[in-house]
Parts: structure tokens; sequence; C-alpha cells
């Protein structure tokens, strides 16, 4: 039985290591003018903090999507750097918007987030996203996940799990200094 575990570890260690993303600089910076348009939010159950956000409705402001779980805890070591954020540039023009996308099924339940949204001191908007249609749409494999959007809709960098703080922030200063990179393309 040990071994059989022991092995099954052993090959989940090894395929999370080989994936393509695992080999990719966790921090990934992408130019503007080959940025992927950022997904809209799709298959939310509710909002909590928020009304309804489209990213859509969010061009000319920089966007974190951060994909969280509330057991997780990764995703609640990076919990207080991504409020910091969110208190420190919200007048600046960054929303912060946290996904959560449970990875258990006692994750699901709404008044079990809204409790973890309240224990953890979350006061951006967050979006439950229960059937990972958000997830899937970014193509999103792991938690906690950050990616940032520029003023025109672009996913401009990506951060895979813990740490990368001052690289983060730092991408947060520049964006919200380089203001939008064309004006008259936003309706």
């Amino acid at each position: 039985m040990i071994r059989a575990i022991v092995t099954l570890l052993a090959a989940c260690l090894c395929a999370a290591a080989c994936s393509p993303a695992a080999q990719a600089d966790p921090a990934e910076p992408t130019p503007a003018s080959s940025a992927p348009v950022a997904p809209e939010f799709v298959g939310i159950e509710r909002w909590i903090n928020s009304a309804p956000l489209t990213l859509r409705g969010l061009r000319g402001r920089v966007v974190l999507v951060e994909f969280w779980t509330s057991s997780c805890i990764n995703c609640i070591h990076v919990l207080p750097h991504v409020a910091r954020w969110h208190e420190t540039y919200a007048g600046h023009g960054l929303v912060v918007v946290g996904v959560h996308t449970p990875e258990y099924d006692s994750e699901r339940s709404a008044s079990a987030l809204q409790a973890a949204v309240e224990r953890f001191g979350v006061a951006y908007p967050v979006a439950q996203d229960n059937d990972y249609r958000t997830w899937h749409a970014y193509g999103n494999r792991f938690w906690p996940a950050l990616y940032l959007i520029d003023q025109d809709g672009h996913i401009v960098y990506r951060r895979v799990g813990e740490g990368g703080y001052a690289e983060t922030e730092a991408r947060i200063r520049q964006l919200l200094s380089d203001g939008p990179a064309h004006p008259a393309s936003r309706e």
C-alpha cells in the first residue's frame, strides 16, 4: 500500500515538474503587442463584495485576476499580498478580482466562501466559479495563479504559486504608470 502511494506521488510530482507550464518561468511578462485578450468572467454563480463585473466594463483599468481556493495554504499565503495591492493601488486604477474556484466539494458552499472572505479579510470583489468556467476560459491549472490585465484588456503577466511579490508589484506599478496603450480603442 505504501509503495503504491509513493509511486503515485512520484508520478504526480514528475507530471507537475515535467509539464510545459512548470518548465516556464512562473512569472511570465508578455509584451502588450502579442498578449492574448483576457477572457470574460463566465459561469460565475455569485459575486461577493461587488455587483457582477465584466472585463469589458473594466477597460481602462489595470485588473489583477487571482485564482484561489479557501483551503489552499499557498493561496492563503498570497492573500495578504493581494489585499495590500488592492488597498494601495485601487485609487490609482487597479481592480483586483478574486476568482474562487473550489478544489474540494466543501468549498462550493456560498456560506463557506462568505465565511472565508470574512475570515481572511478579503475586501475586493470575489467571483464564485464553482463550475470552473472562468478557470477553463483562462486555461488555468494552478492555485494560486495571478493574471495581470492591461488597460486594453490583454493578459500581460502571469504568476503561478507563492513568491515573486516584488516583481508582481513592480509590474502593477508599471502598468498603472503606462496608462492605456490605445485609448481610442476602448468603448
